[in-house]
């Protein structure tokens, strides 16, 4: 596994303060690691949340249910425990 350097919460100021705020505003008590390897660059991470959005809520000729699906196994594929 290869190591990232990470903001915690507690650390965070600014632009990423911000960002994990409204992750955690939304009942995650944490920040998930698969987003905090991003919080070097909080421009990236806030990109990066809007792409999920877009991915996951946006119109599309798939169900909400389908997408779903499809992320979690690929999530399983790349043996991923979130």
């Amino acid at each position: 596994m290869a190591w990232i350097n990470m903001v915690e919460e507690n650390e965070a100021e600014g632009k990423l303060q911000e960002i994990y705020k409204k992750i955690t505003r939304r009942g995650n008590s944490k920040v998930p690691h698969v987003l905090k390897v991003q919080s070097l660059n909080p421009q990236v991470l806030a990109d990066h949340l809007n792409l999920y959005k877009t991915i996951m809520f946006a119109n599309s000729n798939i169900t909400r249910k389908q997408r779903e699906m499809v992320a979690t196994v690929v999530s399983a594929i790349n043996d991923c425990h979130y």
